[in-house]
């Protein structure tokens, strides 16, 4: 055991790489995505900011059922589009890291 942080590359701390995308384009496409996360963020910090996101989601989806409001719908729906973006990208940044270790 090395004692560095797992999200610690050789570099310093892992960073997000602007792979992580939502929101569909023009016509539903999903090749052409409205939104990118942005390359350069620190990863851990991209996890919290994702967990923050799925919190919402959780509390929105709640007040969507029971209120039965479909703007609260769509608005959990985007917030939990932009956690899947953050996590996307860092599972690509985790699995890149891995391959460069091997």
């Amino acid at each position: 055991m090395t004692g560095r942080n797992p999200s610690q590359g050789k570099n310093g701390p892992w960073q997000t790489c602007g792979i992580g995308s939502f929101g569909e384009g023009v016509g539903g496409q999903i090749e052409n995505r409205l939104f990118r996360t942005t390359a350069g963020q620190d990863v851990q910090y991209a996890l919290e900011q994702a967990n923050v996101l799925m919190s919402c989601v959780n509390t929105i989806t709640l007040q969507a059922a029971i209120e039965q409001d479909d703007t609260l719908a769509w608005a959990a729906h985007y917030l939990s589009g932009m956690a899947k973006a953050l996590i996307e990208d860092v599972a690509y940044v985790m699995k890149a890291e891995s391959f460069l270790r091997t």
